[in-house]
């Protein structure tokens, strides 16, 4: 029996015909892993168990409340010391030289006088103080001997016994006896507890004090996020701040530096404290590092707001409360206050909350407005809340052009004399001929006899910078373009003329652009308004665009708002809003007005109203009926007045009727039969009697027809 040979080796010259024998190969195990050593074994527990989370935990324990009576002695020491010697006078006198206050330096060291003065008497009087405590010693336990002798004389006569006279003496004897015993049993435990008493105490001042580095506290004081506002704490933070001479101003004062420091006061959801700066450091240096100031403070950057008072080398800073400014505030009180009505001359608009969570007001009296920022921050709802509220004086009339045409205006429909909404060239063109209406308006209040009183006018463009990036042209003879910056730009220039004479006449000029460059907000046009507001924007020189170099420099930085986080949060910079004495701008969070509140609103409004015609074109036909043009503008009300009814026609044509007075009103309705009268003192149109007129004028001309 023949059998298959199986190799256990591997050929080196394999066959190479077909009946080879099948060949097995054996792959050996590998060698088994070379055992760890010990010492790395041992090296791995030792590291495992010094970075374990409990062992950390009892290192910075141990070194917590070892520091703490270590530095608690320190601080007892410190403050014995400082209440032995002249040393805290001496602090106090280097901190005021290091701040250039020369006469808190003077007085200090009047008060060091008085004190050394004061010490060499007591020095003195320890000369003397042996032999008059001696004497004391003496006379007191004399007088203690006979007054004992006395008192046993009279127990002797009332008991017969002649041996009571030395009973209290004796008993005097037996307690202090007592007393020795006492001593004696006490001392020796006392000696030993004393030290770890004493101990104790240190322990206890350094805990109170944290006197232990930053990694040795406990969790709940080492996350310091939000932590309360203290002199030290803004010391250090000013100390950190990395400028040179700052930092050594504050290490030459010592633990004085606290001086520099005014009261901390609770302002709104935060703390506000003036700073006085040492001599050599400039405001603008401590202004150039907000944030770092605000982490030094535990602080986000736009917790922190550094304003410039009128105290010379001082910053005013105002820190809030962790969080606080994440937190909306409430209502405005235009929509939880169904009463409230508006006063155009003596009232302030309801706008929001400053810093310090008092209400801001602004007074819209003659005051041309301007406010912008970033898209999406709440410009609109900004500016029309402030419309809104206007608009709760019946005596106030609007001209609307809002360039995006997103429906954010509507409510004012039936309420404003024109609203042009839509985001086109024609529809810059419809605004710029409603702006050029107004500034013939104008022309014509102020072309009245003296002393005429007119109703507010005011012009409102939101999205401003859509008209002056518009490339339109006129058509015919006239050329010029309606957009731009120039002297032939339409409506730079009737926005030009409306800043410069309109406010004598309450004829003013809101406008709300979208990040303003030289070329969208001419430099002109933004620094003609009065009031003016700046949401969220991305660099310095915007801000100086939107606010101008004077509030920039005090302190206004929009710039740093957080753009989506800090939407509705303005730098407002104008005389009509209250400031803090030494600011040149204050930072209002804004009430939210959303669109069904702000259609409530508009309805009271309309309520107070006799009625208005809300044109959405303007008409530039060359032919007008006037008679038809004065019932447009009625409206629905049963009588309007005269002077009213010249306003809406002007906005209505302002070629045909911009130049109109009541003469000529009076001329056309006096022709037709339907003259003006006096209601309640003043001239009236009245609606039926316009109607009646054209009513028949109709019915004549079916007639003719016919």
């Amino acid at each position: 029996m023949s059998e298959n040979v199986v190799h256990l080796h591997k050929a080196t010259d394999p066959p190479t015909d077909d009946t080879a024998p099948t060949v097995l190969t054996v792959v050996p195990d590998p060698a088994p892993a070379a055992p760890v050593p010990l010492w790395v074994l041992s090296g791995r527990a030792v590291k495992t168990a010094a970075t374990h989370e409990s062992t950390r935990a009892t290192v910075r324990a141990a070194a917590r409340h070892g520091l703490y009576t270590f530095n608690g002695g320190r601080i007892v020491a410190r403050r014995a010391w400082d209440g032995r010697t002249g040393s805290r006078y001496e602090r106090m006198i280097r901190a005021a030289e290091a701040a250039g206050n020369l006469e808190a330096a003077e007085e200090w060291e009047e008060r060091l006088q008085r004190f050394r003065a004061a010490r060499h008497h007591r020095r003195m009087d320890l000369l003397h103080s042996p032999v008059d405590a001696a004497k004391g010693v003496a006379v007191g336990a004399g007088m203690s001997i006979g007054v004992l002798v006395a008192l046993g004389v009279v127990m002797a006569i009332s008991t017969g016994h002649a041996g009571d006279v030395i009973t209290p003496l004796l008993a005097t004897v037996d307690f202090i006896a007592l007393l020795i015993r006492i001593v004696q049993v006490v001392w020796g435990p006392a000696l030993s507890i004393g030290p770890f008493l004493a101990l104790l105490a240190l322990w206890s001042v350094g805990r109170k004090q944290h006197a232990a580095p930053a990694w040795a506290l406990p969790a709940n004081v080492r996350n310091t996020e939000g932590e309360p506002i203290t002199p030290s704490i803004v010391v250090k933070a000013l100390r950190d701040l990395g400028v040179p001479a700052l930092a050594r101003a504050i290490k030459e004062m010592g633990d004085a530096g606290a001086s520099m420091l005014g009261p901390i006061r609770i302002a709104g959801c935060g703390v506000e404290v003036d700073v006085t700066l040492p001599s050599g450091v400039a405001t603008n240096e401590v202004q150039a590092k907000r944030r770092k100031l605000a982490e030094n403070l535990t602080r986000h950057e736009h917790e922190v707001f550094i304003t410039i008072p009128q105290a010379a080398r001082t910053v005013r800073l105002w820190v809030a409360d962790s969080g606080a400014l994440d937190e909306p505030i409430g209502p405005s009180p235009l929509v939880t206050d169904d009463t409230m009505t508006a006063d155009y001359t003596k009232g302030k608009a309801p706008w929001g909350q400053d810093l310090r969570g008092d209400a801001a007001a602004l007074s819209l009296y003659q005051r041309h407005l301007l406010i912008t920022g970033l898209s999406n921050q709440g410009k609109t709802v900004a500016l029309r809340s402030l419309a809104l509220w206007l608009s709760l004086d019946k005596s106030v009339q609007f001209l609307m052009g809002d360039l995006k045409g997103a429906g954010d205006w509507n409510m004012f429909d039936g309420l404003a004399t024109t609203l042009i909404q839509g985001p086109t060239d024609e529809h810059v063109i419809q605004v710029t001929e409603m702006v050029e209406g107004a500034v013939t308006e104008m022309n014509r209040r102020l072309q009245a006899p003296p002393g005429t009183v007119f109703p507010p006018l005011i012009v409102l463009v939101d999205e401003a910078q859509v008209a002056f990036m518009c490339p339109a042209k006129g058509t015919g003879k006239d050329k010029r373009p309606y957009g731009g910056a120039k002297a032939d730009s339409r409506y730079f220039m009737a926005v030009r003329k409306i800043h410069n004479q309109g406010r004598a006449v309450n004829v003013l000029m809101w406008q709300g652009t979208q990040d303003p460059t030289n070329e969208n907000l001419p430099k002109l046009v933004r620094e003609g308004a009065h009031t003016r507001a700046s949401l969220a924007l991305g660099t310095e020189s915007q801000a100086r665009m939107a606010l101008g170099d004077k509030a920039v420099d005090g302190g206004a930085a929009p710039n740093l708002l957080r753009p989506g986080l800090d939407r509705g949060t303005l730098v407002v910079a104008s005389d009509g809003i209250s400031i803090p004495a030494g600011q040149s701008s204050i930072t209002v969070r804004t009430h939210y007005i959303d669109d069904a509140a702000a259609t409530a609103i508009t309805d009271r409004a309309k309520a107070l109203r006799d009625g208005v015609t809300t044109l959405h074109a303007i008409d530039r036909g060359a032919e007008h009926d006037p008679l038809a043009d004065i019932a447009a503008v009625v409206g629905d009300a049963p009588r309007v007045r005269t002077k009213d009814v010249l306003a809406r026609l002007a906005g209505r044509n302002s070629d045909a009727y911009g130049g109109w007075s009541f003469l000529d009103l009076k001329r056309v309705l006096d022709d037709a039969d339907a003259g003006p009268y006096k209601s309640d003192g003043v001239m009236v149109v009245s609606r039926d009697r316009v109607a009646r007129v054209l009513a028949n004028r109709d019915g004549e001309g079916s007639a003719s027809a016919e």
